[in-house]
């Protein structure tokens, strides 16, 4: 691939991607370079048998919470460092990420990012590819639209 910008998706430091595997979408992700992995903030996570999981992804629309189920199988089991150097075991899943015109399975661990603005990290192996990051920017991929809710009419008798 040439360096050209034509080549490449250019992203700001924080974007909004869609998770729809899982129904999730216009979740909001801070992208982080210095993170191998990323992270997906998830509520409720129960281990189930055979090597599933399940949890909530908690999507915030306008005052509202909107909590979205998932149920899927763990990939993997890893430790994470942290920042402050120290490690935590975290559950590994997989799921199809879409940022912009781009889609492609990525590897993301479950955490509590609840005292964190962005629900979801997105480190440098679902960043590799096409992607250009211009760390100026913000939502440099626009807003996405929201979807219009359908008007009940009530119908004369």
């Amino acid at each position: 691939m040439s360096a050209h910008s034509k080549d490449f998706v250019v992203i700001g430091w924080t974007e909004y991607v869609d998770l729809p595997r899982w129904g999730v979408s216009r979740l909001r992700a801070k992208v982080d370079t210095g993170a191998r992995s990323s992270a997906l903030h998830v509520e409720n996570l129960r281990e189930l048998p055979r090597g599933y999981v399940s949890f909530d992804v908690v999507l915030h629309r306008r005052k509202r919470e909107r909590h979205v189920q998932v149920h899927t199988k763990v990939l993997r089991r890893g430790v994470v460092r942290s920042s402050s150097g120290e490690g935590v075991r975290r559950i590994f899943v997989s799921t199809v990420l879409r940022l912009g015109p781009v889609q492609k399975e990525i590897e993301v661990s479950l955490v509590d990012r609840g005292e964190m603005i962005h629900r979801m990290l997105l480190g440098r192996s679902a960043l590799s590819g096409p992607f250009l990051i211009d760390v100026d920017r913000r939502l440099a991929l626009g807003t996405p639209p929201r979807r219009k809710r359908k008007k009940v009419r009530a119908r004369p008798v």
